[in-house]
């Protein structure tokens, strides 16, 4: 999931936008890849791309994806930092330690 993740980012860099993402095939796209890209557009404050992408799948199936990729990425911090998740969550949100 993070290495996808990470080619579209390096595809993004290489042209100097996401317009390799958007180009990149004429292929249906499946809630994972509309995740991916709806949240890294966000954290880039890119709003065309983020529209693109929730354009891709049902508002359903993009919350789904979402969700998803928060869950991965607080258990992939939480191994790297030899923390709980929920400890992870709290931090990343900016919350007190419960």
């Amino acid at each position: 999931m993070f290495d996808a993740i990470r080619r579209l980012w390096r595809k993004g860099e290489s042209t100097g936008s996401r317009e390799a993402v958007r180009t990149e095939s004429k292929r249906p796209h499946n809630l994972f890849e509309a995740a991916a890209v709806y949240v890294a557009a966000s954290a880039d404050d890119d709003q065309d791309t983020m529209d693109e992408a929730r354009g891709w799948v049902s508002p359903e199936a993009l919350s789904f994806g979402v969700s998803e990729l928060a869950c991965r990425a607080v258990i992939a911090l939480a191994r790297e930092r030899d923390e709980s998740p929920n400890d992870v969550a709290r931090t990343l949100l900016g919350l007190p330690a419960a």
